[in-house]
């Protein structure tokens, strides 16, 4: 499989059969921000709900590191967390690369 095979299949699976089971992205993964906060007592942002649900994959890679569908949650993750906590991001404060990679 190629990579863009593999992006193609990552992207089909976001916005076809999980977005029809689990809902719009956006708002699931705030509802389980909501859910970590009620269970940790603590504020969690969904950028931080990204992170960890990246790290439980990485987590299970360890033990099965030829699993494509951990590789391909991991990317939908990380797309899923540059189109929604884009704007997380900016009033953190963290750099964004995008400019200064079209700039080179």
């Amino acid at each position: 499989m190629t990579r863009t095979d593999f992006l193609r299949q990552t992207l089909e699976a976001i916005d076809g059969p999980r977005a029809a089971v689990y809902g719009d992205p956006a708002d699931n993964h705030r509802r389980i921000a909501d859910s970590w906060k009620n269970i940790l007592g603590t504020d969690v942002s969904v950028a931080q709900v990204y992170a960890c649900m990246i790290a439980v994959k990485l987590s299970r890679l360890t033990n099965s590191p030829h699993h494509l569908d951990s590789w391909m949650d991991i990317a939908a993750y990380a797309a899923l967390a540059a189109e929604t906590c884009e704007g997380e991001i900016e009033n953190a404060g963290l750099v964004d690369v995008r400019n200064q990679l079209s700039a080179d």
